[in-house]
């Protein structure tokens, strides 16, 4: 069941990928990368992952502000990347691979900051996917969380709506956090229910 989920997620956007930019998402994740930057806080040359990176608009966004940074992009979806690569603007700082957050090909404390936006709700094990982020994260490095939530019900673990998309209270996402020793510091709604959580790695 799990393969097939990954599968038709993969096929679905890899049929939105060559109109993805040109569609109602891309002004909406313009708008949310604006608001999300104003909290982002990094260490010089640093090393970020943003995991469900798309077509790659946050990671060139963050590679404009912070001119020595180095990230990578993952995604499930190939034509994603292969849209990424090619508007690639800041070659070779950014790079683009493909593969599932739930099973990061990297190295234990290779990244600086992990940024995840309007992605998580598709993840179908999200206490795997945290952590995997505690794990490739530096001690003292931020996860950056951008997604959209619902009001906190404790007797809610999560909100499952159609197509398997699950949506996380404030509550549901620390509980996450605290599980892989990732602390909640901040919480921030960028544009109506999306909301930023700021989580850093215990040192």
């Amino acid at each position: 069941m799990t393969q097939d989920f990954f599968r038709n997620k993969k096929q679905l956007f890899d049929r939105w990928a060559p109109s993805y930019d040109w569609l109602f998402p891309s002004v909406f994740y313009q708008a949310i990368h604006k608001r999300l930057l104003e909290y982002v806080n990094l260490p010089p040359q640093a090393n970020v992952l943003d995991l469900g990176c798309g077509t790659g608009r946050l990671l060139n966004r963050l590679a404009d502000r912070f001119p020595d940074l180095r990230g990578t992009g993952l995604d499930l979806s190939s034509q994603m990347l292969r849209v990424a690569r090619r508007s690639n603007r800041h070659h070779p700082r950014l790079i683009y691979i493909e593969g599932k957050a739930e099973s990061l090909p990297f190295a234990d404390g290779q990244f600086d900051a992990v940024f995840n936006t309007i992605s998580f709700l598709h993840y179908p094990e999200p206490k795997q996917v945290f952590a995997e982020v505690a794990r490739v994260l530096k001690e003292g490095g931020s996860f950056y969380l951008a997604d959209t939530s619902i009001p906190n019900q404790a007797e809610l673990q999560f909100k499952q709506i159609i197509g398997g998309i699950r949506l996380y209270s404030q509550n549901n996402r620390e509980l996450l956090g605290s599980s892989c020793e990732l602390k909640c510091v901040a919480h921030h709604y960028l544009l109506g229910p999306v909301l930023l959580t700021i989580f850093t790695k215990s040192v």
